[in-house]
């Protein structure tokens, strides 16, 4: 059996379900605290990293040595561990730290694992709220304290009566931000600054689209897995496999996607 049957998987979703849980209890403990501290990655822009992210990276890493020592990892805070089974788990303990340290509950943990065809399944976790979005063969659901139920994104409908998210106003370059305004001004209403939540909200049936630029693989492999188990599409802005990051477009549904790449995949790279 591969990783894409629905027994093999089921195995592979418990694994999954572990990582989750003991990122939440990693990162619990940190959220809405005083005097939480962040380093930047970056110099010129504030890309923060806290004690939070390393500790749930740590956690599942330490599950994965224990249980999966023959898979690869790439995590976003501590780099790629190299395997032998094929498979590799793609780790970002939390997406939307600006949001983490803002307190805001709409930041998540992102558990996906890929082989060498793409994503297989995946999981977008919010510790706070406790849901909990999961995709993969066999299985589109999302449980929380309201219970379990199934995800199925939205069917289609014109641009104009469509809901669009996108984490920053400005979308990547200037010639990717004025792109993507020229495809906010035609939909009914847009949203900023949901990180991973909003690809959550694509898989619930509540969003449209998703448009992003500039995202690293461990930024969107699970919401890939999540969102095409439940019935969408992830790609870049020419319609091309999205699971390496850059570009992407999480449509809802066939017809939404093809209105956006009309709008899009001109754009230089």
């Amino acid at each position: 059996m591969t990783a894409r049957t629905p027994a093999t998987a089921a195995e592979l979703f418990a694994v999954a379900e572990d990582l989750a849980d003991a990122a939440r209890a990693a990162i619990l403990p940190y959220f809405r605290t005083e005097g939480l501290g962040a380093e930047s990655k970056e110099t010129t822009r504030f890309d923060p990293v806290t004690e939070a992210d390393r500790a749930a990276e740590d956690a599942m890493r330490a599950i994965l040595a224990a249980r999966r020592p023959q898979d690869a990892i790439l995590g976003e805070e501590r780099g790629r561990r190299e395997g032998t089974s094929g498979l590799t788990w793609v780790l970002d303990p939390i997406d939307g730290t600006r949001g983490f340290l803002s307190g805001t509950p709409t930041w998540g943990v992102l558990i996906g694992l890929t082989d060498a065809a793409g994503p297989v399944l995946g999981l977008i976790d919010q510790p706070h709220i406790g849901e909990r979005f999961a995709g993969g063969p066999g299985r589109a659901d999302l449980a929380g304290p309201h219970g379990r139920r199934p995800l199925r994104t939205r069917p289609a409908r014109p641009l104009a009566e469509a809901v669009v998210f996108t984490t920053f106003p400005e979308v990547g370059t200037p010639a990717e931000g004025a792109a993507f305004h020229r495809l906010a001004a035609q939909a009914r209403l847009v949203r900023y600054g949901m990180d991973c939540y909003a690809y959550g909200l694509v898989a619930a049936g509540q969003v449209d689209l998703v448009i992003e630029a500039g995202l690293q693989a461990y930024d969107i492999v699970a919401p890939i897995a999540v969102i095409e188990a439940a019935g969408g599409i992830v790609t870049d802005w020419r319609g091309r496999p999205a699971h390496q990051g850059g570009r992407v477009i999480a449509a809802a549904n066939a017809g939404i996607h093809a209105q956006a790449l009309a709008l899009l995949a001109d754009v230089p790279e």
